[in-house]
């Protein structure tokens, strides 16, 4: 097998990976990039090319994290994972761990550790990596990965949720909420929220979006109720697509363009957490980036104009 063949096999582990470490799709795939560099440039061949290239993409993540917590520390607003569609990978086996660890809640608590707590996390409890193999993908050792591990561990089960909820039972709460969003349907919104819902956007503040979270259900279904009607009118689409393995839509500006995503965090038998990303720099990857300012003038008008 050719170098191009072993590295294009094990693309969807690189990225990933990369994906988990980083919550950018864009620097994601610049890792997976510059990895292949790595390993096209090797007089050697390794004894593992899944650990070479683990351990190159791993450590490609940690220094790209390192410089982006910079930036994320002066963020404006909260700050979410890009969207991701499609998780690449798959792994039967490890099915249930994979889902979760790419969930937007998951990403949001893995901001809490550092970018080596992250990278072992990420290794060894996410895809079942040996810790010789997370040693020397981190450049640690055996016995301070482990305790990177436990550090990492208490930080993610102190705010992980109780119970979660089961794949249909997601879905199923998702259609009958998307169903009262198009029809502007308050009180069936209100059923379908926790009474202590957040419903939360990352703008990046470089796109309309609200100063602060709204939390309770009978504020987050009013609004909700009022403005996405507002949005239709305008001709404002949706389509449903999981986002992050949880359900979501994608919302889409009059002329196609893509506007912003809404990802639904179910628990409990209801909706706990509505997290939209309307941050053009984190929409790109979806396709051509609407302009949400036009878009909320719009909407504007159509308020004004319904009285």
């Amino acid at each position: 097998m050719s170098k191009v063949d072993e590295f294009e096999e094990l693309r969807p582990l690189l990225f990933s990976i990369a994906y988990r470490v980083l919550g950018s799709v864009g620097e994601a795939e610049d890792a997976v990039q510059e990895t292949w560099l790595r390993f096209a440039d090797s007089a050697t061949t390794p004894t593992s090319t899944k650990a070479f290239l683990s351990a190159a993409v791993t450590r490609i993540s940690i220094d790209v994290l390192r410089s982006a917590r910079v930036r994320r520390e002066k963020y404006v607003g909260p700050w979410f994972p890009e969207p991701l569609l499609d998780d690449p990978y798959q792994d039967p086996a490890r099915a249930v761990e994979l889902a979760d660890s790419v969930s937007v809640a998951s990403l949001v608590l893995l901001e809490r550790l550092s970018p080596l707590e992250r990278a072992v996390f990420v290794l060894r409890e996410v895809f079942a990596f040996g810790f010789d193999d997370v040693a020397a993908a981190v450049g640690r050792s055996e016995a301070a990965c482990r305790q990177l591990l436990v550090r990492a561990r208490r930080h993610m089960a102190d705010g992980r949720p109780r119970f979660a909820a089961d794949g249909a039972e997601r879905q199923e709460l998702a259609t009958r909420f998307f169903d009262a969003l198009r029809d502007g349907d308050v009180g069936g919104l209100r059923d379908l929220l926790a009474a202590d819902v957040r419903l939360v956007g990352d703008g990046g503040g470089k796109a309309p979006q609200l100063a602060r979270a709204v939390v309770g259900a009978r504020s987050a279904a009013r609004l909700l109720g009022t403005v996405f009607p507002l949005m239709l009118r305008i001709d404002v689409t949706f389509e449903r697509h999981d986002i992050n393995g949880q359900p979501g839509a994608v919302f889409r500006a009059p002329d196609g363009t893509v506007l912003h995503t809404m990802v639904l965090d179910v628990r409990e038998g209801r909706i706990q957490t509505i997290r939209t990303v309307l941050n053009p720099d984190k929409l790109g990857h979806l396709g051509p980036v609407a302009d949400a300012w036009a878009v909320h003038r719009q909407v504007q008008a159509a308020r004004r104009a319904a009285g």
